[in-house]
This record gives C-alpha cells, structure tokens and sequence, in this order.
C-alpha cells in the first residue's frame, strides 16, 4: 500500500482559527506584553475587547489611542469580572498571582485564557480546574508559541504521520536573550529554565504526544563576559528522554551575537525529518522524505499570530464544547517537566526520574 506521503499533498491550513460567534475579552493584566501582543492580535483578528484592567493606572492610559476597539478600561479587576460583556478572561497577571486570579475568573463564571508558566502549585491548580468544572467554563493556557506557523505546521505535520515515529526533537537558540538584567524576570530562580523556555518545552511535548517520558536533565550557568549585573545564568540546555528512546534537547548558548537571529529546530523520526526555524524573521519550515525535500511557504509570525492562535483554539473549543488543545489539564505535563528542570539544574544536573509522565 502506497504511504500517504510518498508524495507530499498540500499541507494543512495552520493559520489561527476563530468561530464565527465571538466571545467578548476581557485583559486582566494589560501590561508590556499585553499591549505589544495580546491586544495587536486580536485587533489582527477583529475580536471584541469588552475591557481591560492594569493595577497602574498609568499603564493603561494610552490603551483607548493606541487600541480604539477597547471598549473599556475597568477601574478594578472585580469590575471587569462583572461584566456581563467579558466572556473570557485573558490573564497576563506575574506569575506568582496568576492562579488566585484564574480561580476568581472562573468562580465569576468566566472562560479563562492564563498566561504561561501557568503555576507551580499543582495542587492548587487541581483545586481550580474542579472549580472550572462545577461551572461549566474553560481554562486554558497562552503556548503562543504553539501556533507559531512554523512550529503550527510541523506539529500538523507530525500528527499527520508526515516522518513516521519520531525518535528525536532539537532544538538551538541562536539569536540574542531578550532583556533580562534588571527586570523583575532576573529575580526568578533559574529564570531561563522556569519562564523563558517553556515555550520550546511545550512545543517538544506537542511533538512527543504519546509517549512517556522517563528522566530530565538540566544545566544552568553564567557564560564567560556575563554582565555582573545579570543575576541569572545566560546559558541553559534540558535534555529529556523518553521510556521508547526517543530523545529532546533544548539548549540556550548564551546571549549570542548573531546578524543572523534564529531558532532552528529538528525533528527527527522513522521516515523522514522536519527542519525548520522561528523568530528573528527566519521562519520556514522542510519535510525531507527519501530524496525528496519540500519547503513550505508561510504566513504569519509568532507575535502576534501565535497569540492570536490560543485565544481562538480557546473560543473554538467553548463553541464546539470541547477541551481545548492548550487547556490547562493538558499543560499539567509542561508544568511537571518545567518543575523537574529547576529541580536539576538546582542539583547541578542530576538526573531527574518522571516516572512515565504522559506526553
């Protein structure tokens, strides 16, 4: 029987969806990335903001110049929570509020699209989700990176069947740290191990659905030239292994310096290999099957169509009445591996079991 992909078809359409009735959003934590993403996209993609609400008054002053279809700056976050017109809560709260502010979304009966590192209170979240339950309303996660079109596609792909079994997932950060000395994300512990890479943690996942993961290993440590004022260590790298002996490693060189900024990546499997790249306006993506390699052009960028993409894969998922595909129960996995690695790293890399953790 002739494979599916003996010859590539066109590929499937992995650009942000919306359904046709739209929800109203409300932003709880309409800070930095919130106005350079979260709103840009959903103006993009013509979404009503009901309202927003910033613990600063002064942060959201320019919000109604800047964003004209924000209907409404709340003056507090109960007030946005009781508006009939917010049906789901964008949460971009710091990370150390972000649950207690999910729990009072969903207990004002709202949907929820959280900000990611979703927690670290596992127990807690469990508590939330029982909430969400027993009120009938969503909760998902903000992967952007999820539907990055590159990445999008390659995890179509991959699902798909496109490269068989895959057997390996790698990833390099080859572009310049974002700043980080000085900001509040320099006092997080492990700060590119807990935050920043969670993104390329939750996209290996996505890849290596179906599988369970067997033990981690993470590495952190200052780069020589390091500024002194850079709390955090510059370089990092998590390498996961799998119960089958499929293999991740992720790994963060340092600040690099680089004309060329880029985030390659490859997945290798039983049948053939995805190549590829995101950020720094190098996005592509290749399917390499026998002798034949196809380069697939795309639409889109990370910012701020991935932002726009889990909003939508959320209202999509109220509509249809399902789970979402980012939904916090599934990002208990990403949690887990995220813990495991400040756990390593903490322990100079030392193995960490995960004792099958679902994929």
């Amino acid at each position: 029987m002739t494979s599916p992909w003996s010859s590539p078809p066109a590929p499937p359409d992995y650009r942000p969806r919306f359904p046709e009735r739209g929800y109203g959003i409300g932003i709880l934590g309409c800070g930095q990335i919130a106005q350079s993403a979260h709103l840009p996209a959903y103006a993009k993609y013509d979404q009503h903001v009901a309202g927003v609400w910033s613990r600063s008054p002064s942060t959201t002053a320019g919000v109604p110049e800047r964003f004209p279809f924000v209907k409404a700056i709340a003056s507090s976050p109960e007030e946005l929570l009781a508006d009939p017109e917010v049906e789901v809560v964008d949460i971009a709260t710091p990370t150390e509020y972000r649950l207690e502010w999910v729990a009072a979304a969903v207990d004002a009966g709202k949907h929820v699209l959280a900000q990611k590192p979703l927690t670290t209170d596992l127990v807690g979240l469990a508590d939330v989700l029982a909430l969400a339950s027993a009120r009938g309303v969503r909760v998902a996660v903000n992967q952007n990176g999820r539907w990055a079109p590159a990445w999008r596609l390659a995890t179509m792909l991959v699902e798909d069947g496109a490269i068989g079994e895959i057997i390996g997932v790698t990833h390099l950060h080859d572009k310049p740290l974002p700043p980080i000395a000085g900001t509040p994300f320099d006092q997080i512990d492990h700060m590119l191990l807990s935050d920043y890479l969670v993104h390329w943690t939750d996209i290996t996942r996505c890849w290596l659905r179906g599988k369970q993961a067997a033990s981690l290993r993470a590495f952190d440590a200052r780069t020589p030239g390091q500024p002194a004022s850079a709390r955090n260590p510059q370089s990092a790298t998590i390498r996961l292994m799998c119960t089958d002996g499929a293999t991740a490693v992720l790994r963060i060189v340092g600040d690099v310096r680089t004309p060329r900024p880029r985030c390659p990546f490859w997945i290798h499997g039983s049948d053939g290999t995805l190549r590829g790249s995101v950020l720094g306006g190098s996005d592509f993506l290749e399917l390499e099957r026998g002798e034949t390699s196809t380069r697939f052009a795309l639409e889109g960028q990370w910012f701020v169509d991935g932002f726009a993409g889990t909003m939508g894969e959320l209202m999509c998922a109220i509509a249809e009445d399902r789970e979402p595909s980012n939904s916090a129960a599934d990002n208990i996995a990403t949690v887990t591996i995220t813990l495991a690695a400040q756990e390593s790293a903490g322990r100079h890399g030392q193995e960490v079991d995960l004792a099958g953790l679902a994929l």
